[in-house]
């Protein structure tokens, strides 16, 4: 009788420890996302007789992925450019000077509904006295050619469920994982999507700066994202969910799948990065088993989130 007592007793503590942690940790890190919806104009360049507004959500451009919509439009005539070649170079600039971009839609599509150019960037570091970002943009109207160039500021993503990794996998090539939505997920199954893209290494050497031949991404066609999503906090025990699903590929470009968030705090998505054979070109899996008072261990490859 004195044991069964002694083991209730622990189990009280146990649980009412972490209850009190997990509450303590809410009320110290609660914090509201804003979900923004609206694009509106980072910043606009004017070039001869036209004017180009580039436009994000929020009117910010922010360190991961970013949906560009760009405008240009006519002066003289207040007529839009419509269904032109147009491209769009985003290119980092360090301390040293050394330049590089970042995954982005190089060909902008023309969007004849909308009557804007489409494309994105994964900008993959903020602005500051060290870095600086530059826009390349070039398009064609008639017999006359315009190329156009733009500094921009590139702010931190305060928006952890957005945040976004770059690694090297096992094949030698430079990858970059960045989450698209949800901005302000739920308790809840959650649709999570994601862009994928790899560095194309350039096959000869530099031409005339910029030469986007040097700063090429692609898309990663057909691979998968195994999701094992996890509350790392010792207080949660490495706790999981049920009812999640894998990241495949869309029509649109992007990777989706599921998370099942079941309560608000901070979680891990762990992940194990696989070509279309199969083959793990990143990522280890995590242990399944419950370790109250035990933070867990996080794959190699993974994202960090909180809501």
């Amino acid at each position: 009788m004195k044991r069964l007592h002694f083991v209730v007793i622990v189990i009280f503590v146990l649980v009412t420890s972490c209850t009190l942690e997990k509450t303590d940790y809410e009320a110290e890190l609660s914090t509201e996302t804003t979900e923004y919806i609206e694009f509106e104009e980072v910043t606009s360049i004017t070039s001869g007789d036209y004017i180009i507004s580039i436009e994000a959500l929020n009117a910010t451009l922010y360190k991961g992925y970013n949906e560009i919509h760009l405008n240009i439009i006519n002066t003289q005539t207040n007529v839009s450019l419509q269904d032109k070649d147009v491209t769009f170079l985003p290119i980092v600039t360090d301390a040293n000077g050394n330049k590089s971009s970042c995954p982005h839609a190089y060909n902008l599509e023309y969007n004849a509904t909308e009557g804007y150019y489409l494309g994105y960037a994964v900008f993959t570091s903020e602005s500051d006295t060290t870095i600086s970002w530059q826009l390349y943009i070039d398009f064609q109207e008639g017999s006359q050619s315009y190329k156009v160039d733009q500094s921009i500021t590139v702010e931190k993503q305060t928006n952890m469920n957005l945040n976004m990794t770059a690694f090297t996998g096992n094949d030698n090539e430079q990858y970059f994982i960045a989450l698209v939505s949800p901005q302000s997920p739920g308790v809840a199954e959650n649709d999570l999507v994601a862009g994928i893209y790899k560095y194309n290494q350039p096959t000869s050497s530099e031409g005339t700066f910029p030469d986007p031949s040097q700063y090429a991404y692609s898309v990663v066609q057909d691979y998968t994202l195994l999701l094992d999503p996890r509350m790392p906090e010792a207080s949660m025990g490495n706790h999981s969910s049920p009812n999640n699903q894998d990241l495949t590929m869309e029509n649109d470009g992007l990777y989706h799948g599921v998370v099942n968030y079941t309560m608000t705090g901070n979680w891990t998505l762990n992940f194990i990065f696989q070509n279309e054979k199969g083959e793990t070109l990143k990522g280890t899996e995590v242990s399944t088993e419950f370790t109250p008072g035990i933070e867990g261990a996080k794959s190699d490859l993974y994202i960090d989130i909180l809501f």
